[in-house]
């Protein structure tokens, strides 16, 4: 193949999307893919985002995509109708279905870490409870696979860090074996 034909495939795939340098997101479940109420919520997020705090909803596991629908449903419920706020408060949630599910997504801010960390942070919660086991690896690859596209798109600094919920927060959240894993991961970094 010459060189131009070469640079016009290359463009051509670059518009379409479809280049090496397009991060897939892996599989994310939109907002009304899992049917959430209309959010309410309405303060942005200065992107890109360095920090990524990442915690448990310590509620039930799901582990079919009906099921983690479901639970989305249900936290989201339970932010809004008995906490009062505008939305669900995590930017996203992963199922042990290993699919991520749209919360407030990458533009708003959420309500996840406290008054200090909610702007400056994108909030990632694991749904289930991992103080005595480990989310399966589908769902950790979920998340993974949402960070690395994050940082390709722009949404996370090149150099984004990773916090734990009890990092930033008194709190047993992630989970210990949630945060035992977390902490092996690259962009991970202590306070």
């Amino acid at each position: 193949m010459s060189r131009r034909c070469a640079l016009l495939a290359w463009a051509l795939l670059a518009l379409l999307g479809l280049g090496a340098a397009q991060k897939d997101c892996g599989p994310i479940v939109s907002r009304q893919g899992w049917k959430a109420q209309a959010s309410r919520c309405s303060q942005r997020l200065r992107q890109p985002v360095r920090y990524v705090v990442v915690s448990h909803t310590a509620g039930s596991v799901c582990v079919t995509p009906a099921s983690c629908q479901q639970q989305a449903r249900n936290v989201q419920h339970y932010h809004v109708q008995q906490l009062g706020w505008c939305d669900v408060g995590y930017n996203f949630l992963i199922g042990e279905d290993g699919l991520v599910y749209e919360g407030r997504g990458w533009n708003t801010i959420g309500a996840h870490s406290g008054a200090t960390w909610n702007p400056i942070s994108i909030g990632i919660s694991f749904m289930g409870k991992y103080m005595d086991r480990a989310p399966p690896a589908q769902a950790l690859k979920a998340a993974q696979s949402l960070l690395a596209c994050g940082a390709a798109r722009g949404y996370l600094t090149p150099n984004y860090e990773i916090k734990g919920h009890r990092d930033v927060q008194q709190t047993l959240s992630p989970g210990d074996k949630l945060y035992e894993i977390i902490q092996q991961w690259p962009h991970y970094r202590r306070v």
